[in-house]
């Protein structure tokens, strides 16, 4: 059996990951992933993506799993939580996209807010049903626990629903 890889619920989701991934050789991140299917050797379909480093020239590759359900276009993932990015991760690009927000192209805007606010939606996804709040275990990078260890608060579920209706157009 193979051993358990993650799960990329859809291609945005995996390279936003992949984007964040240092190379071993040089530390360099890469930005030109290469993809297609592929099986592993117990005949489980698998997703891979590959690159040349651009820094070093060493070739990457990582494997992931399919998602159980095929996702909407237009989204990060499904109902359930990321595998991938951490709850931290998520509300740092939600961050991110709605600080770069263009004042004077308002289709760019839009644009910007909608990938926000489907960031914090995915922060949200962490939340238990019936909790208030995303759990220690949701934050599993050194990045998401940083954006945790700021505000705290910010990954209160209501806190997170008024940041999620301010993004959305």
């Amino acid at each position: 059996m193979t051993a358990q890889l993650p799960v990329a619920r859809t291609h945005d989701e995996a390279i936003l990951w992949l984007n964040r991934q240092p190379c071993a050789g040089c530390s360099t991140t890469t930005e030109n992933w290469e993809h297609g299917l592929t099986q592993s050797a117990d005949g489980e379909l698998l997703i891979a993506y590959d690159t040349t480093c651009a820094g070093c020239r060493q070739d990457r590759e990582y494997f992931f799993e399919l998602p159980e359900r095929e996702t909407r276009l237009g989204a990060f993932g499904g109902p359930e939580p990321s595998e991938l990015l951490d709850a931290g991760q998520w509300l740092g690009l939600a961050d991110e996209l709605a600080s770069r927000v263009p004042v004077d192209d308002q289709a760019a805007r839009t644009e910007r807010l909608k990938l926000a606010a489907a960031a914090v939606d995915e922060v949200l996804k962490f939340v238990p049903v019936g909790e208030d709040d995303v759990p220690d275990l949701a934050f599993w990078t050194e990045e998401g626990r940083q954006v945790r260890d700021q505000q705290p608060g910010r990954f209160r579920r209501l806190r997170l629903e008024v940041v999620l209706a301010t993004y959305r157009p």
